[in-house]
């Protein structure tokens, strides 16, 4: 076991931030709090070491309550709240978890080499780069008006409301809009010259390479392509969606069209699986729940051992949440999770003490 020294080393400005964000995380991040993460995280490699090294030493003490694994009336507003199945000996330890946030990195370093040469734990780097990020909730935000919007992971939109009209930018990636009604405002979304307007309605809008899709899931909409990439005087025309019908504008045409197609209840549910969902289990095998979830997320959760395959889960979670799926497979159903490459995540039978040891650490 390695000795540490009396004297430990004050922190960095990125590790005291870090720190911070340790004990936040650890009673469950609000939408807003969520986006000022990622934002500061992507600001500087220093940003991302210093948390990867909190959360690494922090999952080496202990881990998170996992998600609820027992059924509520209602929707719990924070997913990574400890439970009330917790066992008063867990709660205790969190308040290990919150000193831990308090101190200098050099200090929980310490302490979590020094769980870490307990006898029986080993540990091994993975040979890629997780891509965490894209283990982050989706985006959701409450607009002045009353509308709420989705924001797929990293896309990105601009408000510029008026008194006279309510405009969006989607200036990356896809978002779906559920709009208040206010017929002397109307709600437009802009993305890449084209103009999506309803008054009161849902409908999600994504910007991809070479074009703009529409799809209306509720109300109506009117999809008007303003402007042309070479600047054409050819009219175009603007044309009404009604519900489970997608609009396509493709961006490389002289002459922008409306490419208007109904879609089937079975399409509508592909195209916007990615948006979050509250996902019910009840005695359903566990091949059957990794199935469904994966559907709704970049990053993939494998079985690493077919015995699982047929393991029974009563659980209920919200379907972007990948980490506290994961934290629910471990901490609580007694799973280890490791790494299987960038985007894989792979689950197999408890052979260690439960941690996010990979999973939390870049």
């Amino acid at each position: 076991m390695k000795e540490s020294s009396s004297e430990l080393p004050e922190s960095s400005p990125a590790e005291k931030q870090a720190a911070k964000w340790t004990a936040r995380i650890d009673r469950g991040l609000t939408s807003e709090e969520q986006d000022e993460y990622i934002e500061w995280l992507t600001e500087d490699e220093s940003h991302r070491q210093a948390m990867a090294n909190y959360r690494w030493a922090w999952g080496e003490i202990d881990r998170l309550a996992g998600v609820q694994t027992i059924h509520h009336d209602k929707i719990d507003p924070d997913i990574l709240a400890p439970s009330a199945a917790v066992k008063p000996k867990r709660k205790a330890r969190r308040n290990v978890i919150a000193w831990i946030a308090a101190v200098p990195f050099a200090a929980v370093l310490v302490l979590a080499l020094i769980y870490s040469e307990w006898p029986g734990i080993g540990r091994s780097e993975p040979e890629f780069e997780p891509a965490i990020e894209l283990m982050a909730r989706i985006e959701q935000q409450s607009l002045a008006d009353g509308s709420r919007v989705y924001i797929n992971r990293g896309s990105s939109i601009e408000i510029a409301f008026t008194s006279d009209e309510r405009r969006v930018y989607l200036t990356k990636g896809e978002a779906n809009f559920e709009v208040a009604k206010d017929p002397t405002r109307p709600f437009i979304v802009n993305v890449a010259g084209v103009d999506v307007r309803a008054v009161g309605t849902i409908f999600s809008v994504k910007l991809s390479g070479d074009s703009v899709d529409v799809i209306v899931t509720e109300g109506k909409v009117n999809v008007k392509p303003i402007a042309s990439e070479f600047k054409s005087n050819t009219p175009v025309v603007d044309s009404l969606l009604d519900i489970g019908q997608r609009a396509k504008v493709r961006l490389n045409s002289e002459y922008p069209m409306v490419e208007v197609e109904t879609l089937s209840q079975p399409e509508i549910e592909d195209a916007t699986r990615w948006q979050p969902r509250w996902l019910v289990f009840d005695s359903t095998p566990l091949r059957l729940v990794v199935d469904e979830f994966n559907e709704s997320n970049p990053i993939q959760v494998t079985l690493g051992d077919p015995s699982l395959e047929s393991f029974l889960i009563s659980s209920a979670f919200w379907s972007d949440n990948v980490e506290g799926f994961v934290r629910l497979m471990e901490s609580t159903l007694g799973f280890s999770a490791e790494w299987g490459s960038d985007r894989e995540i792979v689950l197999s039978k408890h052979d260690k003490p439960p941690a996010l040891r990979k999973i939390n650490r870049n």
